[in-house]
């Protein structure tokens, strides 16, 4: 896209060109992020680290853009600042240059800082061109969204395991001409946002349906609560599932990756669904089918096969990955015009509680054994029955 092509915005049609392009940063910018979590069996052998300090690079990497993303969601709520997208893209890419040269574990630690700052900056602002670009499709916007990091996320294992283990850490540090490429797209894109919302200034603010405050606050706690849920177990599976492998069934590094590649791909299918589904019957009902339909699956994995595993995990990531995007626009529904500090607190929480969940199942693992923290956590969607709890799409509409 040049100034010449930027396609024009108008609020009832979809984007598709935007929404695709900023899709294809997401899937950038998580390769990017998910390759610390690709490389950790490297980073075990290389630096003779525990398990909790491989807990502690993914606490340092997720609370920093925990504690950050709600803050810049809240920031840009009041004040636009579309051009920092290509900014947080440049940390990202700081971060990646020090992971592939660290010469000792603090500096691992500020590299997955910085890594988490980059996603602090582009998650927010990156959500609300999504929203922008919908054309009042919200949900398909938000999985469209969405599954360019899920994409990103799978594909990082699969670069580990065929580049990054090959050719050694410093290989990391080539896939900083990712991060040049996206910092150009992100700067197109941050050009015709800028356009988008001074055509969405000149129009008429349309009224947006009211709950009581003490119905939000409640049903804000019940997706903080699900969103605990959802990311524990997929901290667990995303830091630990390769080890868990590596343990049960005597697999090698490169094909453990490719097990969580599985397990990866799959989730970024159940993103692809759940926006869009959410948008002809509800995200209620998806958010309901998602958390507590999951448990069955999670609850026999620990027990399974390797054949078996492989399957359920393909199952466990389609079903509760498709809650995500419906989480996101129910809470963006919730607290109208708060699209930044919705995207950054939800995105934050997610980070952070997958962050100090996988620095706590390091420590568990530790004390009791990898196959015990699987067995624990396979519990945890039990929590989605709190969903009966959320107001329904009628009381939503008013």
């Amino acid at each position: 896209m040049t100034d010449a092509t930027l396609p024009s915005h108008r609020a009832d049609t979809t984007t598709y060109a935007i929404l695709l392009s900023i899709s294809l940063c997401h899937m950038l910018n998580d390769v990017m992020q998910s390759l610390l979590a690709a490389i950790y069996p490297m980073l075990k052998d290389e630096f003779t680290l525990d398990f909790w300090q491989i807990g502690l690079l993914t606490f340092c990497f997720q609370v920093t853009a925990s504690l950050l993303q709600p803050v810049v969601g809240i920031v840009t709520d009041r004040k636009s600042l579309p051009y920092s997208l290509p900014v947080g893209m440049g940390s990202t890419m700081f971060g990646l240059v020090l992971l592939s040269s660290a010469q000792s574990y603090p500096m691992l630690i500020l590299g997955a800082a910085m890594i988490g700052v980059g996603s602090a900056v582009f998650h927010p602002e990156a959500s609300r061109v999504a929203r922008s670009a919908s054309g009042g499709k919200f949900g398909l916007a938000q999985s469209v969204f969405q599954v360019g990091g899920n994409f990103g996320s799978a594909a990082g294992p699969l670069l580990a395991a065929f580049v990054v283990v090959p050719f050694g850490r410093g290989s990391v540090g080539w896939f900083a001409l990712m991060a040049l490429t996206g910092m150009l797209i992100l700067t197109l894109i941050s050009r015709w946002h800028v356009q988008a919302q001074a055509a969405a200034r000149k129009r008429p603010a349309k009224p947006a349906p009211q709950l009581e405050r003490r119905k939000v606050v409640l049903a804000l706690t019940i997706l903080v609560t699900l969103i605990f849920s959802k990311h524990v177990y997929m901290a667990s599976m995303g830091s630990y599932y390769t080890f868990f492998l590596i343990d049960r069934f005597g697999l090698s590094t490169e094909e453990s990756q490719q097990m969580l590649f599985l397990f990866l791909a799959a989730a970024a299918f159940g993103t692809v669904i759940g926006g869009p589904v959410g948008d002809r019957i509800g995200r209620r009902t998806v958010i309901w089918v998602s958390i507590l339909g999951v448990l069955p699956f999670t609850l026999l994995l620990p027990y399974a096969s390797l054949f078996w595993t492989g399957v359920l995990s393909v199952i466990i990531g389609v079903i509760l990955a498709s809650a995500f995007p419906a989480i996101v626009v129910f809470g963006q529904e919730l607290l109208p015009g708060r699209v930044g500090m919705v995207a950054g607190l939800f995105f934050g929480l997610a980070f952070g509680i997958g962050g100090i969940g996988a620095a706590a199942l390091g420590v568990l693992a530790d004390i009791e054994g990898i196959s015990f923290v699987f067995g624990l956590c396979a519990f945890l969607p039990a929590l989605g029955v709190l969903t009966v709890l959320l107001p329904s799409r009628r009381d939503m509409l008013g």
